[in-house]
C-alpha cells in the first residue's frame, strides 16, 4: 500500500478509536503524551504517526495493533480481565486547593500512562527548579501518600503563598530539607505552614517530533 494512503487510512482508524472512547483531542493527546496539533495532523493524514506512538495506542487503550496497521480484526483488544488490569486514569489539575485531596475542584481533563497505580494525580510542571530530573511543562504523575515519603522523594508541597512546588524530600539528622535539583536554587526547611500534597510516582514529557 502507498505510504500516502496507509498514514490517511491509519488516521481515520486512529480518530475512530478516540471517538469511540468518548475522547476529545486534547484529552487523547494528553494520555498519548502527544501535542494535540500533532494528533490533529495524524487524524486528517498529514503526518504519520510513529511506531512508537502506536505501541501507546495499542499499550494505553487497548487499541489492537493490527487493526490500527491494516484495519483487520477488532478494534479494540478484548482480553480477560484477569491478564490485563483495568487502565487508570488521573484527574489533570490546574489547581490544588487547600482541601485536597477531600476536594480537587474541576479537573482539566483525565490523563492515562501506562503502569500508573490507582489513585494518581497529575499536574503540569512549571519552572525548572527540578532540572534536568522535572522539566517545564513536564506532566507529572504523583500519588497523595504524604505519610510514606522518605528521602530522596520528589515531593509536591505548597509554598507560602499556597502554590504547589515540586521538591526533594531529604532527611540528614533528624533535619528536613526540601531541595531543588538545579544547583541554581537552595533548599530550604520546611515550617509549620509547609504541607506535603503528595509524592511524585512518575513523569511524562512531551517530544517535538
Amino acid at each position: 500500500m502507498p505510504s500516502g494512503i496507509y498514514q490517511v487510512e491509519t488516521g481515520v482508524r486512529i480518530k475512530k478509536a478516540r471517538l469511540t472512547l468518548g475522547l476529545t483531542q486534547k484529552e487523547f493527546a494528553a494520555s498519548l503524551g502527544i501535542v494535540q496539533g500533532f494528533l490533529s495532523g495524524i487524524e486528517t493524514g498529514r503526518k504519520r504517526p510513529s511506531d512508537t506512538l502506536l505501541i501507546a495506542l495499542a499499550h494505553t487503550h487497548g487499541i489492537n495493533p493490527a487493526w490500527l496497521k491494516d484495519g483487520s480484526g477488532e478494534s479494540f483488544k478484548h482480553p480477560a480481565a484477569s491478564d490485563v488490569p483495568t487502565a487508570c486514569q488521573a484527574p489533570l489539575l490546574d489547581v490544588i486547593s487547600e482541601r485536597f485531596p477531600e476536594d480537587i475542584g474541576a479537573p482539566r481533563c483525565h490523563v492515562s500512562v501506562p503502569e500508573m497505580p490507582e489513585g494518581c494525580f497529575a499536574i503540569i510542571c512549571y519552572g525548572d527548579f527540578m532540572a534536568p530530573t522535572i522539566r517545564d511543562g513536564d506532566l507529572v504523575i504523583f500519588k497523595p501518600d504524604s505519610d510514606r515519603k522518605k528521602s530522596g522523594d520528589i515531593i509536591l508541597v505548597n509554598n507560602r503563598w499556597g502554590e504547589p512546588i515540586l521538591r526533594r524530600y531529604r532527611l540528614k539528622e533528624n533535619e528536613v530539607y526540601l531541595a531543588p535539583d538545579n544547583p541554581a536554587y537552595a533548599p530550604f526547611r520546611p515550617d509549620s505552614d509547609t504541607r506535603t500534597i503528595g509524592t511524585v510516582v512518575d513523569v511524562w514529557r512531551k517530544v517535538i517530533i
